[in-house]
């Protein structure tokens, strides 16, 4: 196991979108590991080394709230980008104002966690590629604020705000410390990247405001 850091993590809105919720976005009760990892490397990242969340600490009380929002209704295939990176025509943009349509989102009010995590080298990693290198790197843009671009939480409009944690700073107690047991049914862990972005859940426990996240790409993990 790499060097482990605690960071918090807050924000006005969040939706961690639940995939079986087709036509509306309906948000996860809490942050998804996928989520987490993705404000991780949000500040650092590099091949060299693969971020692991082992646990998640709810602050706040898990509130929703909805509204609607402008989307557009198709994307852009992956087949349309690739010819075009090939200087074959192709249409890659849309008629705005044909695909655009109102969806509501139920989203979660005042988020704010605590994301546990560690990181660990991969096969990428080069000689000057160290541990105690890429934890002082992380430490440092931390402290500092840097991020290579905006944390969000779950959609680019939700920004996240982080600080890390260390020395006297803590956040004030979870709202569900002391509370029984919630089960929060069936999460999202994230995707395999190495078996062609297989989708991975697990069964979100909160205990204490505290979720323990596995490492499903360890032994024994995957779903």
């Amino acid at each position: 196991m790499g060097y482990g850091v605690k960071i918090f993590v807050w924000g006005d809105l969040a939706c961690f979108t639940r995939p079986e919720m087709k036509a509306e976005r309906v948000s996860y009760d809490v942050i998804t590991p996928s989520a987490a990892r993705g404000i991780l490397e949000s500040i650092h990242w590099k091949p060299a080394i693969r971020w692991v969340v082992n646990r998640i600490h709810v602050i706040n009380e898990i509130k929703f709230s909805s509204l609607k929002r402008n989307e557009i209704r198709t994307k852009i295939s992956a087949g349309a980008v690739k010819s075009a990176m090939n200087g074959k025509d192709a249409v890659l943009r849309q008629n705005t104002s044909e695909e655009r349509e109102q969806r509501m989102t139920v989203m979660l009010s005042q988020p704010a966690y605590i994301i546990e995590a560690h990181f660990e080298l991969t096969a990428h990693k080069g000689d000057s590629d160290t541990v105690e290198k890429h934890y002082n790197i992380f430490l440092r843009r931390a402290r500092n604020g840097q991020c290579f671009q905006q944390p969000y939480f779950g959609c680019k409009e939700f920004p996240a705000n982080f600080r890390l944690i260390e020395g006297d700073f803590y956040p004030d107690k979870s709202f569900y410390k002391d509370k029984p047991l919630i089960d929060l049914q069936w999460m999202l862990w994230d995707l395999d990247y190495t078996n062609g972005m297989t989708p991975k859940f697990f069964r979100a426990v909160m205990e204490n405001g505290v979720i323990e996240v596995p490492d499903m790409l360890g032994e024994g993990g995957a779903v």
